[in-house]
């Protein structure tokens, strides 16, 4: 194992005490925490009012309880745990509480990642990667359960990493991790993908005389962390789940996040390449075959998925971090003092931060915490929002349930009106594509199909979707309301249907 000596440095105290991890963290949480880009999609609202529900009941639900369209059939809540939080939060600090938490864990999770990474690598390099990790999770970063788990997957990829740098399993109290993880978030099946990879490296760089020892090791390890998996209120539902969802082939075509980067425009994964194509080609990069084999399937989910490129960012680091410094000889050239005044401060700030600091930072951005929730300034975006518009339908006392667009279904529930389809995955494919070929005019007669077969008393949808049009010109409906978010329509005989429309 070769890890980085970091110098003590003389360099004046007035950075005594900082350190770089610390201030990536800082930064990170502050420049979250004061724009409103982590509530860009619907997601929190519904997130929220799940950990409510699971609240107020004391259980997980089991079937589905906030809309009209699939009620009663089974639900798979597999970000159970997360939605708690987020509305443990929401219910402590408003909208800035939800913003803060996730924030808080996009900041630890690079905060980890540059502490890893100094170990081996020269600062200036070590906070290129960190860079890059941040840039590749920009377009996926939402205060959604995927950001809870962040922190995990650092911690995870640091420790299998350590344990094939000292030869041995790693600890079993690692499995702990995979109980939490597998109750925040569904992206626990690339924990035990890396594990089982590492274990791989581990069995073949091992003596033949050891081999079994190895493999008993790891064996163990991967069989407790399986089991870990299985410690969730679905069991291997969840596993279920995951597979499922990846099935949703229109679902996915459809949702920006699970489409593949276009490369049209300077996208994060493409400077991303560049910056790695070029540290490969001028250096001569050279990795183990298993590790090698870890970064292709990184990056072929990056280029399948743009949400996927925050798992490229945040483990291809970790992965090649050791090799690196073996192969290029990065610890003796940084062995010597630095010569430069500018030198000496990187390698002061590599220095991990004092108890001191940190207690005084964390009450710095508990401060800045509160003083952004006494503003207006965290709020969802208004395209996801249409509240006037609800506002003006239910006082029109519509005479049925809502039919509404996909992206309005997360607000509706927070609202506590039943939607007819929202962002969860409890629809499934068919549903979502008959949906969406109502509300673009793809068949004729699928609009009034849907507003027949589900007894429909309203409609909400944005302004620029053809069922818009086809709604004006519909017989028995008329235009309530109209804004830029939303239009309203109404059916017209208030007897037509018996059925009133959830309230808040």
């Amino acid at each position: 194992m070769c890890k980085l000596k970091q110098p003590l440095s003389p360099f004046p105290a007035l950075f005594a005490g900082l350190s770089w991890p610390l201030l990536t963290g800082v930064i990170v949480f502050l420049w979250l925490i004061l724009q409103p880009g982590l509530l860009g999609d619907s997601d929190p609202y519904w997130n929220i009012a799940t950990g409510r529900w699971i609240l107020d009941h004391g259980a997980v639900p089991g079937t589905e309880p906030f809309s009209h369209t699939v009620r009663g059939q089974p639900w798979v809540v597999h970000t159970w745990l997360a939605a708690v939080l987020y509305a443990l939060a929401f219910d402590a600090g408003g909208w800035t509480g939800v913003v803060a938490l996730a924030a808080a864990c996009y900041a630890i999770a690079l905060a980890a990642l540059a502490r890893y990474l100094l170990q081996y690598l020269l600062p200036v390099r070590a906070l290129l990667c960190v860079a890059m990790a941040l840039y590749l999770a920009v377009p996926h970063m939402l205060a959604r359960p995927h950001a809870l788990s962040l922190p995990l997957l650092v911690f995870w990829g640091i420790a299998l990493v350590r344990a094939i740098e000292l030869q041995r399993a790693p600890t079993l109290w690692l499995a702990v991790i995979m109980v939490l993880w597998a109750n925040l978030h569904g992206s626990f099946p690339v924990a035990l993908g890396l594990s089982a990879a590492f274990a791989l490296e581990a069995l073949l760089d091992a003596e033949a005389t050891a081999r079994w020892r190895i493999a008993s090791q790891w064996g163990i390890f991967l069989a407790l962390a399986s089991i870990a998996t299985l410690l969730t209120p679905h069991g291997l539902d969840g596993w279920r789940f995951v597979y499922d969802q990846h099935q949703m082939s229109f679902s996915l075509s459809t949702i920006a996040e699970w489409q593949a980067p276009t490369f049209r425009a300077l996208e994060p994964l493409k400077i991303w390449l560049f910056v790695a194509i070029t540290i490969a080609l001028t250096n001569g990069l050279r990795l183990p075959p298993i590790r090698i084999a870890l970064l292709l399937v990184l990056l072929h989910l990056a280029l399948k998925h743009l949400r996927h490129g925050e798992l490229l960012g945040l483990l291809a680091p970790i992965i090649v971090a050791q090799p690196l410094t073996a192969q290029w000889g990065l610890a003796s050239a940084a062995a010597q003092m630095p010569a430069t005044a500018l030198d000496r401060v990187f390698t002061t700030l590599a220095q991990p931060a004092q108890n001191l600091t940190l207690a005084l930072t964390v009450l710095m951005l508990t401060a800045v915490t509160l003083g952004v929730g006494h503003t207006s300034l965290l709020r969802p975006a208004q395209a996801i929002t249409p509240a006037k518009a609800v506002n003006a339908a239910l006082a029109a006392n519509p005479p049925g349930p809502v039919l509404n667009a996909y992206e309005f279904g997360g607000y509706l529930i927070f609202a506590g009106i039943a939607p007819s389809v929202d962002s969860r995955a409890v629809y499934g494919d068919d549903f979502q594509q008959k949906i969406s070929a109502a509300l673009k005019q793809l068949h004729p007669n699928e609009l009034s199909g849907l507003l027949t077969e589900y007894r429909i008393g309203w409609t909400l949808l944005p302004p620029n979707l053809p069922a818009v049009a086809a709604m004006d010109r519909m017989p028995g409906w008329r235009r309530l309301y109209a804004d830029p978010v939303a239009v309203v329509h109404v059916r017209l005989s208030p007897n037509a249907i018996e059925q009133k429309p959830d309230r808040p």
